[in-house]
C-alpha cells in the first residue's frame, strides 16, 4: 500500500507502479497526450492493479466511440479480475462500480459513485476531474459548479491539484453565467497549474460568451506553452482561437488556423469533427466558401451513423453530412437517431428523444433548405439542448442557425426573440454575429442597418 501524490492510499505496492500512476493522474487532469502511456506503465509495472484498469475503462467510454465502448468492457472485465486476485481498497472498487454504471448507460450513476468517493475523500483529484468530466458530457453545469465549490476548501494551496480544480471551476462558473469570477479563477489556475490547459481555455469562454474577440485573441496567443502537450484538446483551443478571428472578420486567418491547427491531424475523434463541422457551418452562415472541407468530415461522419454514443456527436454528424450534401447518410443518422429516442432505456438514448430528435430535425431541414420547419424545431430544442452536452460556445451554432433559418424564413420576430435570448445569456453584449443579424432583420422590416463593424 502506498499513497499517491494527492494523499490517497492506493494498493500499488512497487516504486515504479507509483510513480507511473502519479505521472498519469497529473496527465488527465492537464489532458496531456503522454496520459495513456503512462497508464499502460502503470498496468505494466503492476498488472493487478484494479484501480488502473478502471481508470482506463472511464477514459475509454469519454471517447464516444461505439468501438471503444468494447474496450471499456474489457477494461472492466480486467479491473474485477485484478480486484479478485490482489483486492482493491474501498476507494478503488467505487471506480469499477463507476464504470458499471457508465457502461449500463448510466453516467449520473457514474457520478453519483465518485461523488461518494469524493464526500469520503474529497482530496482525491482523479474522481474530481472524472466527476467533472463525466457531468460535462451530459449537460450539468450546475453540478459542476456544486461539485468543484464543495471541493475548494480541501484543495488548500498545499494540495498538488490545486490549480487544476480552480481550471474546473472556472469553467463551471462560466458556464453557470458568472463571467468576471470565472475570468479571476481561470487565470489563477493557470498561474497555480501553468499546464492547466482547462483552466486556461475557460478564461477563453468567458471572452467568448462576453463578446471580447480582442482580450480573447491577446489571452490565448500569449499562452500557446499551455496547451502545446495536450492531447486533441489542443485542437479545440485553436478552435477558440479562430472563433475569435471569426468575430473580428479574419476570414483568412480561420482558414489558415482551420488547416493547419484545428484539422492538421485529421482524426475521426468526434470532438475533432465537432470542432471542424461547427466552424465550418459558421462559415457558410456568413457566406465564406469552405471548398472541399466538409468533404473528408463528411466521409468519417458517414462512417458514424450507427455509433450512437452521444447525441452531441451525432447532432455534429449531421452537420457534416448536411454540409457535404450527403442526403442518404444524414437519412439514415437521423433514422437511428429516431429508433433510439423510440427506445429511451438509457441516459444515453433518452437524450437522443430530447433534445436529440428535435435538433436533428432541424439540421436536417436547414440542410435541405426548409427554413421554416428548421427554425420550428431548433428554437422547439433550445431550452433543453443543453441536456445534449458540450458548452454554450460549442452549442451557439445551433442557435446561430435556428437565427438564421428564422431570418430566411422571414420569421423576422421569432429569430429576433432568440437572438435577443442568446445575447442576454452573453452578459447583454453583442458580438460581430449578433450586429450582422440584427442589420439582416432591420433590412427585411425596411429599416436602416445599424451594424458597427468591428475594428481588424
Amino acid at each position: 500500500m502506498q499513497d499517491d501524490l494527492f494523499g490517497q492510499p492506493t494498493s500499488l505496492s512497487t516504486a515504479a507502479g507509483i510513480e507511473a500512476w502519479n505521472a498519469a493522474q497529473r496527465g488527465f487532469l492537464a489532458h496531456a497526450a503522454a496520459t495513456p502511456e503512462r497508464l499502460a506503465q502503470v498496468l505494466l509495472a503492476e498488472p493487478d492493479f484494479a484501480l488502473g484498469h478502471a481508470a482506463r475503462g472511464l477514459f475509454c467510454l469519454l471517447l464516444g466511440r461505439r468501438e471503444m465502448v468494447a474496450a471499456a468492457r474489457d477494461s472492466l472485465e480486467a479491473a474485477r479480475a485484478a480486484q479478485r486476485r490482489a483486492g482493491a481498497t474501498g476507494r478503488e472498487a467505487a471506480y469499477l462500480e463507476a464504470l458499471a454504471d457508465g457502461l449500463a448507460g448510466r453516467p449520473s450513476g457514474a457520478v453519483r459513485r465518485l461523488e461518494a468517493v469524493l464526500r469520503a475523500n474529497p482530496g482525491d483529484a482523479l474522481a474530481m476531474k472524472l466527476s467533472q468530466a463525466i457531468r460535462f458530457v451530459l449537460g450539468d453545469a450546475a453540478g459542476m459548479r456544486r461539485s468543484a465549490e464543495r471541493l475548494l476548501p480541501a484543495y488548500d494551496a498545499a494540495h498538488p491539484a490545486r490549480g487544476y480544480l480552480m481550471g474546473c471551476h472556472a469553467f463551471a462558473l462560466e458556464e453557470t453565467g458568472a463571467y468576471q469570477r470565472a475570468e479571476i479563477a481561470g487565470r489563477q489556475a493557470l498561474w497555480l497549474a501553468p499546464d492547466d490547459a482547462w483552466g486556461l481555455h475557460a478564461v477563453a469562454h468567458v471572452h467568448e460568451m462576453t463578446g471580447d474577440a480582442g482580450r480573447g485573441i491577446d489571452w490565448l496567443e500569449g499562452h500557446e506553452a499551455a496547451w502545446a502537450h495536450c492531447n486533441n484538446f489542443r485542437y479545440h483551443v485553436w478552435w477558440h482561437l479562430a472563433l475569435m478571428h471569426l468575430d473580428r472578420g479574419r476570414i483568412d486567418r480561420v482558414l489558415d488556423l482551420y488547416d493547419r491547427q484545428i484539422r492538421a491531424d485529421r482524426t475521426d475523434d468526434y470532438r475533432d469533427i465537432a470542432n471542424a463541422a461547427s466552424l465550418l457551418m459558421r462559415l457558410d452562415l456568413e457566406g465564406v466558401p469552405t471548398g472541399a472541407r466538409w468533404r473528408e468530415l463528411a466521409d468519417l461522419a458517414a462512417a458514424r451513423t450507427e455509433d450512437g454514443c452521444l447525441i452531441f456527436a451525432d447532432l455534429h454528424y449531421l452537420l457534416a453530412l448536411g454540409g457535404d450534401g450527403r442526403r442518404p447518410a444524414a437519412a439514415r443518422l437521423l433514422r437511428r437517431i429516431r429508433r433510439d429516442a423510440r427506445a429511451g432505456a438509457t441516459e444515453t438514448q433518452q437524450a437522443m428523444a430530447r433534445p436529440g430528435l428535435d435538433a436533428a430535425r432541424g439540421l436536417a431541414a436547414f440542410s435541405g433548405g426548409r427554413f421554416a420547419a428548421a427554425f420550428r424545431h431548433l428554437a422547439r430544442a433550445r431550452d433543453s439542448l443543453h441536456l445534449a452536452g458540450g458548452s454554450h460556445a460549442q452549442r451557439d451554432v445551433f442557435e446561430r442557425m435556428a437565427i438564421d433559418a428564422g431570418i430566411r424564413a422571414g420569421l423576422l420576430d421569432q429569430a429576433e426573440g432568440v437572438l435577443d435570448a442568446r445575447q442576454a445569456r452573453r452578459a447583454g453584449r453583442e458580438d460581430g454575429y449578433s450586429a450582422a443579424r440584427r442589420d439582416l432583420i432591420a433590412a427585411g422590416r425596411g429599416q436602416p442597418a445599424l451594424r458597427r463593424i468591428p475594428a481588424q
